[in-house]
């Protein structure tokens, strides 16, 4: 997290429901949101507002929740902000997606009170590594290098 007085969180869905959802519940507990409609969107605005956390829908036009976090996971400015993956699917997830870059989780289940929970969690522990780490994030012991390609 930054100098910011609330940790900000991307929210990326192209089903503005489950988008406008997610955000609602975000800010209501005092998170700064930005949303964004398909994943170049998210990913110009993982790169320019560099938030302190990405909630990534799998399935979006223009670039998969996959791709974008392959593509933040290649760049330094955006390499340990941890990311959230929600797929909406009913069966499990194929397993490229479950052989996702560290940092990163991926929900099967579509519950807005699960997800809130792991944005939580998500950003206790960036908060807690950066005081660790004298305000810089460290990557937690033993993160492998990102399986994308």
């Amino acid at each position: 997290m930054t100098d910011r007085e609330a940790p900000l969180v991307l929210v990326a869905d192209d089903e503005e429901d489950i988008r406008s959802l997610v955000a609602f519940r975000l800010k209501r507990a005092g998170y700064e949101v930005i949303t964004a409609a398909d994943g170049e969107e998210a990913l110009l605005l993982a790169t320019t507002r560099l938030p302190d956390l990405v909630v990534l829908d799998m399935m979006m036009p223009r670039a998969t929740g996959l791709e974008v976090t392959c593509s933040m996971r290649e760049q330094s400015t955006t390499t340990d902000i941890p990311i959230i993956l929600l797929t909406h699917a009913r069966k499990k997830p194929t397993s490229r997606a479950a052989s996702t870059p560290a940092r990163t989780t991926t929900s099967r289940s579509l519950s807005v009170p699960r997800t809130f929970r792991r944005c939580s969690s998500a950003l206790r522990r960036v908060s807690l590594r950066r005081i660790g780490a004298g305000g810089a994030v460290s990557t937690s012991p033993g993160a492998r290098a990102p399986r994308c390609r």
